[in-house]
Parts: structure tokens; sequence; C-alpha cells
């Protein structure tokens, strides 16, 4: 990893954990094109208290693995997807840890089964980043919490 003006540099793909949530190791793909963060979900329900319940899918590989998350609302989003479809689309608010930054992003939650990753980290959420669009994995992860790679290119 090597820091420029203050700022991480970060893979076009990153393992990201949310603490808050007790998720460790979420595949993310770096999305500048995006604004706003977005992760798969499913059984995403309004509950009372203007609050949300959903899944948090964990795993591509193993689909069934996820975790019941209850989380404060913040706003409902109109976002235009990939395919040019407007949705509506909670809008959840939680701390990410990617390598040793830790902030808070807000992220809508959305259905992405037939993607390869489980989620998508957009603009509003790399501030403190710069990304390599060659390299993937920038940041390598153990379960201490997070190393910074020692500058070797993965496959």
């Amino acid at each position: 990893m090597h820091a420029r003006q203050g700022r991480v540099v970060i893979g076009w793909r990153e393992y990201v954990s949310f603490p808050e949530w007790g998720v460790k190791r979420i595949e993310a793909k770096i999305d500048t094109g995006a604004r706003t963060s977005a992760i798969h979900v499913e059984d995403v329900k309004r509950i009372r208290g203007n609050r949300v319940q959903f899944h948090l899918v964990v795993s591509r590989r193993r689909p069934f693995k996820h975790v019941l998350i209850k989380s404060p609302l913040v706003r409902m989003s109109r976002v235009r997807s990939s395919t040019g479809h407007v949705q509506e689309r909670f809008v959840v608010a939680t701390e990410v840890s990617i390598g040793r930054v830790l902030k808070r992003i807000e992220m809508s939650l959305v259905g992405r089964d037939r993607m390869l990753c489980r989620m998508l980290l957009g603009r509003s959420a790399l501030s403190d980043f710069l990304i390599h669009s060659g390299r993937k994995y920038v940041l390598a992860r153990d379960r201490g919490g997070g190393q910074e790679d020692a500058g070797h290119d993965r496959p």
C-alpha cells in the first residue's frame, strides 16, 4: 500500500468488513461510476420504528450463508441500475472497514444475485482512497483485522 496525498491505494476489487454487523470479508467491486454503494440482500422489509430488516448474503459461493440485520432506514432512493432501469431502494448506513480505514457509509439494499461481487463501493465511500485500476486485492486481509500488501502483484 502506498499513500499519496494522505490517501490509501486500493485495487478495483477488495475485501471489506462491517464491524457493527459482525460481518467480515465481503468481496466488493470499486465502482467510480456509481455515487452510492450497494450491497446484496434478500428478504428486505420495512419494520416498526423506521427500520429495515434484511438478510445480508455473505458469499456468492455459499448463497445460503447470510446474516440477519436490522438497521435504521436512512432514506429511500431512486437508483438507475446499470441496465437503465429506475428502482426505489432502501438506504442504510453502517461502518465499513477497508484495510485499516474505518468509515461510515450509506448503502442501498439490492438483489445482486447475478453479479460476481456482493457489494459495489460507490464514489461517496471512496474519498480516502486512490484506485489502482490494474490491480485487485491490493489490501491483503488476515484474521487479525487487516494487513497491508507488501506491494507484490497478485494474479
